[in-house]
């Protein structure tokens, strides 16, 4: 069987990625910084959305062994919120795209849930609720934390157990 193959590019498609496999999970991300990083992306000119309307930021995130850009590298640039930030988002150049935040110096990429092309996994979880900003209620789709859950980072601590020994 062959493995699963998501692709994702920019509004004007000069840039594309392309992740390979089952994703490390999908989750919807309410912490300060996917908020301000979000609201920064879409701050820029004819920038597409990537923040959900109560300010979540839905991601799938992808081993970084399993992820690559497959054109339009040389467009992407890299948007840190403060100067020692652990994460920077990397935004398309020709069209101000969204298309996904490196986590730095973890081995798994985060990209925005908005840019995938065809059919995306369910959410799996709403993480760090305590910092959302809307008045609306949080949806039922997923389980909702106030905090990073335990389970987020056994599948991180797996998928890097995974990538050591090349599975």
């Amino acid at each position: 069987m062959d493995p699963i193959v998501r692709t994702w590019s920019c509004a004007c498609g000069l840039v594309r990625c392309q992740a390979v496999g089952a994703p490390i999970v999908c989750a919807v991300c309410y912490c300060d910084d996917c908020q301000t990083g979000g609201r920064q992306i879409e701050g820029l000119p004819n920038a597409s959305p990537i923040l959900d309307a109560d300010g979540g930021t839905p991601y799938l995130s992808y081993r970084d062994d399993r992820f690559r850009c497959t054109s339009g590298a040389d467009l992407l640039v890299g948007y840190k919120i403060r100067h020692n930030a652990p994460t920077q988002r990397f935004v398309a150049s020709c069209c101000n795209s969204g298309m996904y935040l490196k986590f730095a110096p973890g081995h798994w990429i985060s990209a925005y849930r908005a840019s995938f092309e065809g059919d995306v996994p369910p959410t799996e979880m709403r993480t760090q609720t305590k910092y959302r900003l809307a008045d609306t209620e949080i949806p039922h789709d997923a389980p909702s934390y106030r905090k990073y859950p335990l389970k987020l980072i056994g599948r991180l601590l797996g998928s890097r157990i995974s990538m050591f020994f090349g599975l």
